[in-house]
């Protein structure tokens, strides 16, 4: 089981060992990044490369470790005890299975996605270290053991909202995604929209960078939003001469709502643009 990336995934050298390391030590692969640097996706690229089931975890911030394992509702059968219903003679039909479980019995050896595990207590990372070392649990209303036949391959991805503990660190394989260079970007373009106009992608990229490198900007426009912008340049038939434009009054790029997401930035933007006009009479 080996991942070089996929058509559809453009990864670089660095994060091809990391998830092959990862694989081959059957250790989890914590992946870090900004937003929108594919670090979801990378999970199900990796199970679509390798031919593997892909088990999605989406942690919230209410999510417990606990419903990682199982789930017993008690209060359904309390419910179906009163209504006379023979389930409740067998106490498995109380038990929800959770998504480890679910990767500890698949069939074929799967790909497991914990979700942005940051979102959750403090305590969850902890709270998982014994099942993700020994790929087991017990299940204490029904006595059983619950042992993985294959260690799933686990991505856990974290977009730095809380420290995890270090005892945790230990047990992963570390990556950080950094931002993609303009060459990377551009690869990452042609696999979405392959025989996309050169200079269109050219002016594009050259004013994505820049507003990237805006001070001030509460928050820089990832990948993704790149990805739409373009798809959104493209149905609109915004030439390349437009975005090469550098009328003070047009500061602001075309369809900016796809690359600045919240007010404080459209601000800074309108202020520069404002600047520009006074310092050009």
């Amino acid at each position: 089981m080996r991942f070089s990336g996929t058509k559809d995934y453009i990864t670089t050298d660095d994060l091809q060992i990391a998830v092959n390391a990862a694989i081959t030590l059957e250790r989890p692969l914590l992946v870090k990044g900004e937003p929108g640097t594919g670090k979801t996706v990378l999970a199900e690229e990796i199970a679509k490369a390798v031919g593997a089931p892909l088990i999605t975890w989406h942690v919230k911030s209410t999510t417990k470790a606990q419903q990682g394992l199982y789930e017993y509702d008690a209060v359904s059968r309390l419910r179906d005890s009163q209504l006379g219903d023979p389930r409740v003679s067998d106490i498995a039909n109380y038990i929800k299975r959770g998504k480890l479980w679910e990767a500890f019995t698949a069939p074929q050896r799967p790909v497991l996605l914990i979700d942005e595990i940051d979102k959750a207590d403090i305590e969850f990372p902890n709270d998982l270290l014994l099942e993700l070392d020994r790929m087991e649990f017990h299940v204490y209303e029904t006595g059983e053991t619950i042992k993985a036949a294959r260690r799933p391959v686990v991505i856990v991805t974290s977009n730095n909202e809380k420290e995890l503990p270090d005892a945790f660190l230990r047990r992963c394989f570390f990556h950080y995604i950094r931002f993609p260079d303009a060459e990377t970007m551009q690869a990452i373009i042609e696999a979405h929209f392959p025989g996309i106009k050169k200079r269109l992608v050219e002016e594009a990229l050259k004013l994505f960078f820049e507003v990237r490198e805006v001070p001030g900007l509460k928050k820089k426009p990832s990948t993704s939003e790149l990805l739409d912008w373009l798809k959104l340049l493209v149905s609109e038939d915004v030439g390349p001469d437009i975005l090469r434009e550098r009328d003070p009054r047009k500061l602001i790029p075309p369809l900016h709502g796809a690359l600045l997401k919240n007010e404080q930035d459209v601000s800074l933007f309108e202020k520069l643009a404002f600047m520009v006009r006074r310092e050009g009479r």
